[in-house]
């Protein structure tokens, strides 16, 4: 696929001076001021966050009110219901909220519920609610969802139940839920300094609040930082201020002293790495978690989080691990045949646009699936299947195009649909597919700038081989963890050359050995076998790449991990 460089710029004498305060390399100065560091007080934060950092929760519009109805509730021995979503943010921020509920007021007086995902759907549910209601319990805390639920908390309040709303998504900010207490910093006349918490953030600042106000000690707080790093990541949240510096230390925790669940997780997906960063949360914890409530119920997934006893939480790991087996199986085989559907018909590889359904696909990992698309054919998506009686799918964009409003320009052919810049979600009918498909491909075609369906590869700097050391490594492990606004820097090297060792392994990949003035890195291309024919040519070649430390029977070794490359202009 081809790919657009785009080599980020910054003020040189912003660098100079910052150059001048660090006395580092300039190099990392100048990745520092492209991420607006451009001080020593601000480099220091960032290289050293700290979590008496972290902003005060009480800062947070309505926190005195929350606070002041769960006393009550403590008071008068009303039941509580901590109700979160089924993915990894919705699940932590139960776990976490329901564990501290219960180390502080009656546990007997504590519950949690996770909404199915098939028959509930997304957020807070009516059946939730009169679970509620069957168990004489009086206030519900949603986690991670309910801002959007005004309709559904009207109901409970109608019946004598009352929220307290924890949540991070976008509020319609001319209908927000009648809750006694309504927690996120993106509602009107919220002045809480950070407005890109994750769910499980917003419900940290809670539980912070409470213990505050109990005068418990820090460690009561701290103890779920590793879930609520695992929240971050999974979320794909910004990595900046408050959520870097939470993540910073979850990580520090997930491999000091990890609760029972996440160590069994790591355990059991056979991870062999001394210490975990940011990416084993993605692309081990999170899959597994998602997978519960993907292919099954994630109500276990909140059971593996609370549970203390390390060989009843490998018996939950084990659900999860099997859950996300079937996951990826279910996903690898529908992209292949969605693969097959496109690539079968010259109109449908020549759109702008991707729309395929088939009736016996999984519901739950359509939207994964939508995203593999967009791996070979980078344009927005959509995957459809059906469910029960209506057609249902997920669709997801490219970067910098607003999907939401594509899909709300389609509405003419729906059922319903909601979702956000990225993502979105729909219903129709069975026999409004292909007026849907047609409509879809009609509006993106009008509205999407074409060069937005060239994706873009920043890059933060060019240099040499010789700038590579094992110092200069170590100064970039200290910029983790890494993640939207913070990512790992990408760098530019100019005409290399293939030593004539380099091949393809397990058929996708390619394994370099790169020569640049004397100097010889190795390095693998995941997914890079189709440019194996440029390094046949023996030319000189400009490659863009991240830099890496590579393990091996004990021993460590910088390697370059290449994102693509090119002939090199003569």
């Amino acid at each position: 696929m081809l790919k657009r460089w785009n080599i980020l710029t910054a003020d040189e004498k912003k660098i100079q001076l910052l150059q001048e305060a660090l006395k580092i390399n300039p190099l990392i100065c100048r990745i520092l001021v492209e991420r607006e560091i451009e001080t020593f007080e601000q480099a220091k934060h960032y290289f050293r966050p700290q979590l008496s950092d972290l902003h005060d929760p009480w800062l947070m519009k309505d926190m005195d009110k929350a606070i002041e109805r769960i006393f009550e509730a403590f008071s008068k021995k009303e039941k509580i219901l901590v109700f979160g979503d089924y993915d990894v943010d919705g699940t932590t921020s139960v776990a976490c909220m329901y564990q501290f509920l219960q180390k502080i007021y009656d546990p007997s007086l504590v519950e949690f519920y996770i909404p199915l995902r098939y028959r509930e759907g997304y957020g807070v549910s009516k059946l939730g609610i009169d679970f509620a209601k069957e168990n004489c319990i009086t206030l519900i805390i949603s986690v991670d969802c309910g801002i959007k639920s005004s309709d559904l908390i009207q109901y409970a309040k109608d019946i004598g139940i009352d929220f307290i709303v924890c949540d991070h998504h976008l509020p319609d900010t001319e209908l927000l839920p009648v809750a006694v207490a309504i927690l996120n910093p993106k509602q009107p006349g919220c002045e809480y300094p950070y407005k890109e918490l994750c769910g499980c953030g917003v419900g940290f600042k809670l539980i912070t609040a409470l213990a505050n106000h109990l005068g418990l000690p820090d460690e009561e707080i701290y103890c779920y930082l590793d879930l609520l790093a695992t929240a971050i990541a999974a979320d794909i949240v910004p990595m900046t201020g408050e959520n870097r510096t939470m993540a910073f230390y979850g990580l520090k925790r997930v491999n000091e002293l990890p609760c029972a669940g996440i160590k069994a997780l790591l355990e059991l997906s056979g991870m062999k790495k001394s210490i975990m960063n940011i990416n084993n949360l993605v692309f081990v914890i999170a899959p597994r978690v998602n997978a519960a409530g993907r292919m099954d119920d994630a109500r276990k997934a909140v059971l593996l989080f609370v549970e203390k006893d390390f060989n009843k939480a490998m018996e939950y790991a084990a659900m999860l691990h099997s859950d996300n087996s079937d996951r990826k199986e279910a996903d690898g085989n529908i992209t292949k045949e969605a693969l097959w559907i496109i690539e079968s018909d010259p109109v449908l590889v020549n759109r702008m646009s991707t729309v395929v359904f088939q009736p016996h696909w999984h519901k739950g990992v359509v939207g994964i699936v939508a995203s593999r698309l967009i791996e070979k054919y980078y344009r927005p998506t959509v995957v459809l299947t059906k469910s029960g009686d209506i057609v249902a799918g997920s669709a997801r964009s490219v970067a910098g195009f607003n999907l939401y409003e594509a899909i709300h320009a389609c509405r003419e052919h729906l059922l319903g649909y909601g979702g956000h810049f990225a993502a979105a979600g729909m219903t129709l009918l069975p026999e409004q597919v292909t007026s849907f498909s047609a409509k879809f491909e009609e509006i993106i075609r009008a509205t999407i700038d074409p060069r937005l369906l060239i994706p873009v590869i920043n890059i933060e700097a060019e240099l040499d081989f010789s700038d590579l050391s094992q110092s200069f490594y170590n100064i970039l492990s200290k910029m983790e963890p890494f993640g939207p606004g913070n990512m790992r820097p990408v760098f530019l090297a100019r005409r290399v050359m293939d030593k004539g060792w380099s091949k393809i392994v397990k058929e996708d990949h390619i394994k370099f050995t790169l020569q640049q003035n004397n100097i010889v890195f190795g390095g693998i291309g995941f997914g890079m076998a189709d440019k194996f024919s440029l390094l046949v040519l023996k030319k000189p070649l400009d490659i863009v790449f991240t830099l890496d430390e590579n393990e091996w029977n004990g021993n460590k070794t910088l390697q370059l991990k290449i994102i693509d490359m090119k002939l090199s202009e003569s």
